[in-house]
């Protein structure tokens, strides 16, 4: 039986959404850039997802906990590579309201 993972499944689906699009947004008022280019965002937001893996690493080395790293780590890099290729319609409408309203 495979376990289920809801949770981390709605976790990482909007961990771009929910925290690491606003730290990012937050990180370029800090650093006062209002106009960071569509790849400095995106890269910036991929930068505080992988961030996820300090958490992860809080779970035992035992089988179902290296299962669910490894499953949480391959649900975190789909949302990444999504966000790299600006497919996360989220982290686009967020740098969009940023660069044009801030």
């Amino acid at each position: 039986m495979v376990a289920d993972y809801f949770e981390v499944d709605r976790l990482v689906e909007d961990i771009a959404k929910i925290y690491a699009s606003q730290l990012a947004v937050s990180w370029f008022k800090v650093n006062k850039n209002q106009r960071p280019s569509n790849e400095e965002f995106r890269d910036m937001v991929i930068e505080f997802m992988s961030q996820f893996d300090v958490s992860l690493s809080k779970f035992a080395d035992s089988e179902e906990g290296i299962r669910f790293k490894e499953y949480t780590k391959s649900l975190l890099k789909r949302e990444i590579d999504k966000v790299r290729e600006g497919k996360n319609k989220e982290v686009e409408k967020r740098y969009k309201y940023y660069t044009e309203y801030s």
